[in-house]
Parts: structure tokens; C-alpha cells; sequence
């Protein structure tokens, strides 16, 4: 799998709480972007949060929204509501861009 470039493997580790899954994160004042890698499969129970806009960069992502299911591969974007419940199955090799409305989605490690 290709990692991000230096410059982003530079920012803040993000805390994940998957074992496997690892990323680093841009905060801004209102907001987070996060660079996301799966090292192995995972499953994302439905959950529900601020407003979230992801670029697949590498893999494969299942999410499921409202009762419907939808696979995303490289260069597939998908945005998710603000409160929408959603969850996800992620392939092993997935790596993503994420822009969270939410200051404090994530914490750095």
C-alpha cells in the first residue's frame, strides 16, 4: 500500500480505537480533516455525528445510510448528513480523506 506523502505522515497521529487503522489528522478551529488507513478489514457499527465528506484514495469501503447500501473504490466521494446514521465495511488497503464538521471528531494521540 502507498502512504501518504511525508508531509502529511508529519501531522498529529490520530486516536483510533480499531486496532489496524491509523491516520493522522488536520485540525482547524471548526473542523478536522483526517488521512485514514486500514491495515486490515473492519467493521463500523451504525453510529451518527457532525457532518462528513470522504475521497477514497485506495480500497474499498461498504457504507450503508438509511437503509441503503452503496460500495465506494478509488476516486468515489460520499457525504454523510449531520445526525444521519450510518455504518461501514472497510477492506484491508483502504485509505481515505476526511473533512469532518466537528472541531473534536478525533483526538491526537
Amino acid at each position: 500500500m502507498e502512504d501518504f506523502p511525508q508531509f502529511i505522515r508529519e501531522l498529529p497521529e490520530v486516536d483510533i480505537p480499531i486496532d489496524g487503522v491509523s491516520g493522522y489528522i488536520l485540525q482547524g478551529k471548526d473542523e478536522q480533516v483526517a488521512f485514514l488507513e486500514f491495515e486490515v478489514d473492519a467493521e463500523i457499527p451504525e453510529h451518527s455525528h457532525h457532518a462528513q465528506w470522504e475521497l477514497v484514495v485506495a480500497g474499498e469501503v461498504k457504507l450503508r445510510m438509511a437503509d441503503e447500501g452503496r460500495i465506494c473504490t478509488a476516486g468515489d466521494s460520499f457525504f454523510i448528513p449531520a445526525g444521519v446514521v450510518h455504518s461501514a465495511t472497510v477492506r484491508a488497503g483502504y485509505r481515505s480523506v476526511v473533512f469532518f464538521d466537528q472541531a473534536d471528531r478525533y483526538r491526537t494521540k
